[in-house]
């Protein structure tokens, strides 16, 4: 009999709410293997709601093996956190199965709770993902789990609500435009669009300072135990960032395709020195006409259409909630742009560092009002 086991656990919601399912696995501590595999189909649940069904069910598995220690392993800092007891449970939905677990974890010598990056518990991710696709192969399922799920509308305290100066009316929909970290490419300041390049050192050291501040701020963690959704542009530097917020608040990344980078078409590569030798006039023509696209590539008033309809799927989507949008320097540019209500002069008149962030709020009545731009203080 195992003395000591480890219980990595995952669960995952596709919708949040939306069909759920989690996946737990039991490893021998001393030699890695695997002892017990758990997946199953929840039905209509949250994010949180499979995580935690997930820990109870590794939990069990481990009671049943006869396990004296356990290593719990996951990487929801949610749950690490609540289990520890350095956070409240707050949220209706998850105090019974927060509740189980500690009943199951009683019958144990010793439970540890340690939480790890994504990459690391991919064996229960795999799992969770078996279970949720089982939700259309007509494969048997509990029914859906009931929940009441109220949504948190947090506000920052020592802030005051520009509503009252605008006239704007209903809860906005705010916008946290985080810029991704540094690239080879920024590095030597040439245009990096559509190429997928990665993060430097330097910038995933970025990308950890930027999580570390908004895992601080008020509202990224709702009234619900819900961390605010991550929406990330589809390129590598932009979810590589957006995976480190995520991975402090306890959060999922998803992507939409409308954040992603303007297409510098045949400039991508070159520096703003190298494109205007190469295409004078066309360079000219692209910094004062924002209907001029680059040979090949986009040209701004592209961008901004593609744009507006990414910020109309949002507001649609998280109506009244607070969402981190991790993008690039031009849809950033653009989303202010729209926020300010202002002209695409703007787009070249305002600047925006790496990693840096700004905060848009969209009221559903049209109004709109700008609280930050450009802050690097988490950078100094």
């Amino acid at each position: 009999m195992t003395e000591r086991a480890i219980v990595e656990a995952d669960g995952g919601s596709r919708g949040n709410p939306g069909p759920a399912g989690y996946g737990a696995v039991v490893k021998d501590a001393a030699t890695g293997e695997v002892l017990a595999e758990r997946h199953e189909y929840l039905g209509i649940a949250t994010n949180n709601v499979a995580e935690y069904s997930g820990l109870v069910a590794g939990l069990a598995a481990a009671a049943e093996l006869g396990v004296s220690i356990v290593d719990v392993r996951m990487d929801s800092k949610l749950v690490v956190e609540q289990m520890s007891g350095r956070w409240k449970i707050k949220h209706a939905a998850l105090q019974p199965l927060a509740a189980q677990a500690r009943e199951i974890a009683a019958g144990f010598e010793r439970v540890g709770y340690t939480w790890i990056p994504r990459a690391e518990n991919s064996h229960a991710d795999r799992l969770a993902n078996v279970a949720m696709d089982s939700a259309g192969s007509g494969a048997t399922s509990p029914a859906p789990v009931a929940e009441t799920r109220p949504r948190a509308k947090v506000t920052e305290p020592d802030r005051v609500s520009p509503a009252g100066w605008t006239g704007a009316r209903g809860t906005p929909t705010k916008l946290l435009l985080l810029r991704h970290g540094q690239t080879e490419m920024s590095v030597d300041r040439r245009y990096s669009g559509r190429g997928d390049v990665p993060l430097t050192e330097h910038g995933r050291g970025q990308a950890a300072a930027a999580a570390k501040r908004l895992a601080a701020m008020p509202g990224l963690i709702g009234e619900d135990g819900e961390p605010a959704p991550i929406v990330s542009s589809p390129l590598i530097r932009t979810k590589q960032t957006a995976q480190a917020v995520a991975d402090a608040l306890g959060g999922r990344v998803e992507t939409h395709p409308g954040l992603i980078e303007t297409d510098f078409g045949e400039w991508e590569g070159l520096t703003f020195g190298e494109a205007a030798q190469r295409d004078p006039e066309l360079h000219r023509c692209w910094l004062s006409d924002s209907s001029c696209p680059p040979p090949g590539g986009e040209s701004f008033d592209a961008v901004h259409e593609r744009v507006g309809k990414a910020r109309r799927d949002l507001v649609e989507q998280y109506d009244g909630r607070t969402v981190l949008v991790v993008s690039h320097v031009t849809p950033i540019k653009t989303l202010l742009r729209m926020g300010l209500d202002a002209g695409p002069s703007l787009l070249f008149r305002l600047h925006l560092d790496l990693a840096s962030l700004s905060i848009v709020e969209f009221y559903p009545d049209g109004n709109a009002s700008v609280r930050l731009v450009n802050d690097i203080s988490h950078l100094s």
